[in-house]
């Protein structure tokens, strides 16, 4: 697999594209909340972009109105797919890999199977694997 770096400028133009398209879509959005470890950062810079608040998981179920949760990656979807049925919920990726499980109703650019996107808030040593996919190993 081949690893892709993403820089802080390639960060801010995907907040700036989600932003509007956010914005286009005349979605009224009550809150923004972002998944750990990968959407806590890119969720508090769409905060601050859109001027909505902030809130953690702990306090989504006291939002009352629509929510975006912000992730940074939709790979297979399996992280996802479990806000499928929750109406006032609408999810948010950079990247969105087309064979994943569950599509994100905003993300940046499509990443393609055989990259690796390492963040810049990630170690660029990590491994080509999900976090989920070792555990127990």
């Amino acid at each position: 697999m081949i690893k892709r770096f993403i820089t802080w400028g390639d960060i801010e133009e995907a907040i700036e594209r989600l932003a509007i398209n956010i914005t286009n879509s005349e979605i009224k959005i009550a809150a923004v909340g972002g998944l750990p470890r990968g959407g806590l950062i890119p969720a508090v810079m769409l905060s601050h972009k859109l001027n909505i608040p902030f809130v953690s998981q702990a306090n989504v179920q006291t939002i009352h109105g629509n929510i975006l949760i912000i992730d940074d990656i939709c790979d297979s979807g399996q992280t996802l797919k479990r806000f499928k049925f929750e109406e006032n919920v609408y999810t948010v990726t950079l990247h969105y890999k087309t064979t994943a499980e569950y599509e994100p109703h905003f993300w940046w650019k499509i990443a393609p199977e055989n990259e690796w996107i390492v963040y810049p808030w990630e170690r660029k040593d990590s491994k080509t694997i999900q976090d989920y996919a070792t555990k127990g190993k």
